[in-house]
């Protein structure tokens, strides 16, 4: 399933059009990049808890040459499924 594909279902399902949708899920998504930016964490219960991970620094190598290359830290976003969700799929 694609965004455009989300959009439609939550019109489908909630009964209301599609721009409605496409700003209900736009305002939901910056909500997290928002809460995420800032360090928190976002939970949903029954789906799942989005927060913030450190990726430490680190040296890889560049596949074409070969060479040694230093990576730097970066803070990455990571998502934990809920039990529902996980209960959901099984």
């Amino acid at each position: 399933m694609n965004k455009t594909e989300l959009i439609e279902h939550i019109a489908k399902n909630a009964d209301i059009s599609k721009a409605a949708a496409t700003r209900a899920l736009e305002a939901a998504i910056g909500a997290v990049k928002t809460t995420l930016r800032k360090g928190g964490t976002v939970s949903l219960v029954g789906f799942g808890t989005f927060a913030v991970g450190k990726r430490a620094a680190r040296s890889g190598r560049n596949p074409r040459t070969g060479a040694t290359i230093k990576i730097k830290a970066a803070k990455v976003p990571k998502f934990r499924p809920g039990k529902a969700l996980k209960d959901a799929l099984n």
